[in-house]
């Protein structure tokens, strides 16, 4: 079937589709964890909508500065900072069972209301439900670096998602980035150096010590490990001009 066969429905879809950054596998789930996802994530969650822009004001019962998390993990790093920083509204997404359950019983523990969570691909959420200029930041925190050279097309950090993502941080707003990958943080910088709508907020490289005065990201057990390991890590912070 050429271009020209397919229906003017079926060419959209075809340029909505993207490389996945993850593939989904059966994984590890604790009770507890799914526990968790099964009767504390349904009243945290915010459902994908692809003909429903975020309404975060709505969302979260308020109106506060949103940031949006990308891959939340195991949570620890999300929780931490949105105790640190209850004047903030959080918006993690995250696909992976153990994570979302996770995070929701860590949200529950502390008693946290300033976080949501997007059980859905997070490009498809930025594409879809996030309006332009309404961010005020961007969590992206050891996103998988897909190691080898062939699969490097599935890292998170190209073009034309951080392109996507500039567009959706307001003014003044930030996008953090960290890996503990020394190629991957290469092409990071590489990058974000050449998207227009952003500036390093530390010149033209790395950001010292994990260094964003504008929200900061702790050191997770993940984290402390590996540099005991003698492991790098780098963290890159942009603002939008």
């Amino acid at each position: 079937m050429s271009a020209s066969d397919l229906t003017a429905e079926q060419l959209e879809e075809l340029k909505k589709r993207h490389i996945r950054s993850y593939v989904l596998r059966r994984g590890h789930i604790s009770q507890a964890q799914q526990r968790a996802l099964e009767e504390i994530f349904p009243r945290y969650e915010l459902a994908y909508a692809a003909d429903k822009p975020l309404n975060d004001e709505l969302v979260f019962g308020r109106k506060a500065p949103l940031v949006l998390e990308i891959g939340c993990g195991m949570g620890e790093t999300t929780a931490t900072i949105a105790q640190t920083h209850p004047e903030i509204n959080f918006l993690g997404c995250e696909v992976f069972a153990a994570g979302v359950g996770a995070l929701s019983k860590l949200i529950e523990e502390k008693g946290l209301q300033n976080i949501r969570i997007c059980r859905h691909d997070a490009i498809e959420v930025v594409r879809d439900m996030i309006a332009d200029n309404s961010l005020s930041g961007v969590h992206i925190y050891f996103p998988d670096p897909w190691r080898k050279a062939r699969h490097h097309k599935r890292r998170l950090i190209r073009p034309d998602f951080v392109s996507m993502l500039a567009a959706r941080i307001a003014p003044g707003g930030y996008l953090h980035c960290a890996t503990d990958w020394e190629n991957y943080a290469e092409q990071m910088l590489e990058v974000l150096q050449a998207e227009p709508l952003l500036k390093n907020l530390h010149g033209q490289g790395f950001s010292p010590v994990m260094a964003n005065p504008l929200c900061e990201r702790p050191c997770t057990k993940f984290q402390a490990r590996g540099e005991r390991l003698g492991h790098g890590v780098w963290d890159l912070v942009y603002v939008k001009i």
